[in-house]
């Protein structure tokens, strides 16, 4: 099964257009809704300046990979893990359950509040700098003996510098005699992931303090420390450290690919890129050779992925094929889709104690328990509308949170048919 990995920088003019006829364009709308202002016009219309400010950024980004992370899983296609980078860590923990899709949009919403904040208060700038290795880079900043610091270590011999411009600029000379082949400045707002992003720790973690995080149904990557996270209560403080700290994207590549070998998954070492750009498909393969990378930018890279998966050319309908797909891509897996839109609710367990209920009931989110499932067996509700199971099995996970809105047609939960 494939790896999940998110874009966090790099929006584009108009990079929603392809997608606005997809029903997966209904997250958007919603979307907009939560955050009261209007973010289609961000994927549609914004120009690169208005996208430039990391209040607009990162919203713009979040929102096009959930358009496309939504696209993929009405195929019924799931990860093996999940990594975001920097920004794409956000919308790594809504694929992988961590976080509901309201609190998503309200933390992205402080988070590039607060980065702009921090950017405007503390001047700053970044270069990447090609040839030379992370100690390497560490040394020269060291060098500089000033307010620069190793930002992203991105693929063998990639890495970003963020700091104060003199001394920065130092760093880049000394770069220079150390070796580095190249040095490209980097349009930024500010110098991420250094501690001059500090400022806009305390806004991030009161909005962190009052969001729900649940158990991962796949571990995520972590940029701090590129280790597998799947307990909800670690990532508070990992996303607080994330916004001073570098971003280890070729040590998370590099986790993700071990974990990918050690299930029982015999098909390559596969990577989808979910959002705009290609970028970490390209430090993939430079950190991974072997890997085999989908960039899943727009609605037609569906049909890539589906081909990747089957080894068969498959021709999508326009608007995306619907959750049969998942039949098809696994023979014993089935989706439990959502009748209507709405609020998505967990059946009342039973008291401890109590006679068991007339109807299964599924076990409480991101438990690894299956149960047995019969067909018309109560899944849940949404807004008040009963969701019974069409087939017979193992219930073997939900995959929409209590209280999490759900669309028509989106998987609520899975089970392997009997």
């Amino acid at each position: 099964m494939p790896a999940f990995v998110f874009p966090g920088t790099g929006p584009r003019s108009g990079m929603g257009q392809p997608w606005r006829e997809h029903p997966s364009w209904d997250v958007v709308l919603d979307g907009s809704n939560l955050a009261g202002r209007d973010l289609g016009h961000l994927l549609l219309d914004a120009d690169e300046d208005e996208l430039a400010q990391p209040r607009n950024a990162q919203l713009a980004m979040f929102l096009m990979s959930l358009v496309v992370l939504d696209a993929v899983e009405r195929l019924g296609i799931e990860p093996t893990a999940c990594a975001g980078h920097s920004l794409g860590e956000y919308s790594a923990l809504v694929a992988a359950g961590a976080v509901g899709f309201e609190d998503a949009i309200r933390l992205v919403t402080e988070r590039g509040e607060a980065m702009q904040e921090a950017a405007e208060d503390n001047a700053g700038v970044m270069f990447a700098i090609t040839g030379l290795d992370d100690e390497m880079v560490r040394i020269a900043c060291r060098r500089a003996d000033g307010d620069v610091w190793l930002a992203y270590s991105n693929a063998p011999g990639e890495c970003v510098i963020g700091g104060r411009p003199d001394v920065a600029q130092r760093a880049v000379e000394i770069a220079f005699e150390l070796g580095a082949r190249r040095v490209t400045e980097v349009a930024a707002a500010g110098a991420f992931h250094t501690p001059l992003m500090a400022s806009a720790q305390p806004r991030l973690r009161k909005a962190l303090e009052g969001t729900a995080f649940y158990p991962l149904a796949v571990p995520v990557v972590a940029n701090v420390d590129a280790l597998p996270h799947d307990a909800g209560d670690e990532w508070p403080s990992l996303l607080s450290a994330q916004l001073r700290s570098p971003v280890r994207w070729r040590q998370t590549v590099q986790c993700l690919s071990t974990m990918m070998r050690s299930t029982e998954w015999d098909g390559d070492v596969l990577f989808c890129e979910l959002g705009p750009g290609g970028l970490l498909s390209t430090m993939v393969r430079a950190s991974v050779p072997e890997a085999v990378t989908v960039t899943l930018a727009l609605p037609g890279d569906l049909d890539v992925l589906v081909e990747t998966l089957t080894g068969e050319t498959t021709l999508l309908e326009p608007g995306g094929a619907g959750s049969h797909m998942g039949e098809r891509l696994y023979v014993s897996e089935r989706l439990i889709v959502s009748p209507c839109a709405g609020l998505f609710e967990l059946p009342a367990q039973p008291a401890a104690g109590a006679a068991p209920p007339a109807d299964r009931r599924p076990p409480a989110w991101g438990t690894a328990t299956a149960v047995q499932v019969q067909i018309g067996d109560l899944i849940g509700t949404v807004s008040g509308t009963e969701v019974r199971s069409p087939f017979a099995g193992e219930l073997m996970g939900v995959l929409s949170h209590p209280g999490e809105r759900v669309q028509p047609g989106q998987p609520i939960a899975w089970l392997r048919a009997h």
